[in-house]
């Protein structure tokens, strides 16, 4: 056996007495118990092994490469004596991210809830010493039994999904630096209107008392890597059948606890419909139907909400070409190199045909 010292030191030992216990988390090496001789003053020293012997079968989901070098005292026959010993440390395998923290690997993850507690126990010690930040830990839904033990441990919720929960442990003793999680939703509304100065309505299934017997335009969530203008031209699809063409975002809305106590993102895009049949989608929509704009706006509802009236106002400025609203141009980044949207606004445009002052 070679024992190698973490640094540019190294430190060679013969002669070693090893007692293993019956846990495979808790082998031990006992070197050099002579006399009153140390071999080293030093206590918790990370150690790497390098060793011929076959690894433990159970070790599968941990890293097994680290120990650590603490020394001992003890009496006999009344005469002090010392030396040292190497626990062996199981660390949960995982990899290092961009700002100091550790990622733990959710697919290694041990499935005895016992052994996990261990290991994770040593591995926060381990990552601690080395001056990790914070800890990420993916649990999926098949191993939700561990999520007591993570608690226990320290950990807290940081968000969740339909197959995994994500949990945190912030190792420094300082205030506590990992983001939070997402704090928006994405909504958008298609304004779409034909050339017969009609909107596209719809009133849908479930509302609320106070919207009973609006017409109001399709809206809907943005989905997970969606574009807002890809989103909203599916959202009119699916509510109404009509195929639409995106032209620009007029106008967005930002309100603060509007579910689970998240704030909205709501944008109101201009549409142009390349299609006039209706196909209700009958999971939400009670009706939908082409309603003129005269109509649209006379209504009680929309000339009793300032919010309502100012959108209007907003795309009929749109239609008499006396507002210019943001159209989309997706551009690659040199710092991720990533394709990304960015929506501005262009004056005499000529796809989006916008001369405003």
């Amino acid at each position: 056996m070679e024992l190698k010292l973490v640094g540019s030191k190294s430190l060679f030992l013969s002669n070693l007495e090893v007692m293993k216990s019956s846990s495979f988390l808790d082998t031990k090496l006992r070197i050099g118990l002579s006399g009153t001789h140390k071999l080293c003053s030093c206590r918790g020293l990370v150690l790497k092994v390098s060793r011929s012997s076959a690894s433990y079968d159970a070790a599968s989901s941990v890293s097994t490469e680290n120990f650590i070098l603490d020394d001992f005292s003890c009496q006999i026959n009344g005469k002090s004596c010392s030396g040292l010993y190497l626990r062996d440390v199981r660390i949960l395998d995982a990899s290092d991210d961009e700002y100091g923290g550790i990622l733990i690997n959710p697919q290694t993850l041990p499935s005895n809830p016992n052994i996990f507690a261990s290991v994770l126990h040593e591995s926060l010690s381990h990552w601690k010493m080395k001056g990790k930040k914070g800890v990420w830990l993916k649990l999926p839904i098949e191993k939700c039994d561990l999520v007591p033990i993570a608690v226990k441990e320290g950990f807290e919720y940081h968000h969740a999904e339909r197959g995994y929960l994500m949990m945190t442990y912030w190792l420094p003793n300082d205030p506590c630096m990992l983001p939070s999680n997402a704090s928006h939703q994405v909504g958008v509304g298609g304004f779409v209107i034909n050339d017969k100065n009609e909107v596209l309505v719809v009133q849908e299934k479930h509302s609320a008392p106070d919207l009973s017997g609006l017409w109001k335009i399709p809206t809907g969530f943005i989905l997970e890597s969606e574009e807002i203008f890809t989103g909203v031209v599916r959202e009119v699809k699916e509510e109404t059948g009509i195929d639409s063409e995106f032209v620009e975002v007029m106008a967005f809305r930002h309100a603060h606890n509007v579910a689970f106590e998240k704030s909205d993102l709501f944008f109101i895009c201009l549409l142009r419909p390349l299609s006039t049949r209706i196909m209700v989608d009958d999971l939400e929509i009670q009706a939908a139907k082409w309603m003129p704009l005269v109509k649209f706006v006379e209504q009680p509802l929309i000339q009793a909400d300032s919010m309502f009236r100012k959108v209007i106002d907003i795309c009929i400025a749109r239609l008499g070409k006396r507002y210019c609203g943001l159209s989309v141009h997706q551009l690659v980044s040199t710092f991720d190199g990533k394709l990304s949207s960015l929506y501005f606004n262009t004056v005499e445009d000529s796809v989006s045909n916008c001369q405003a002052n």
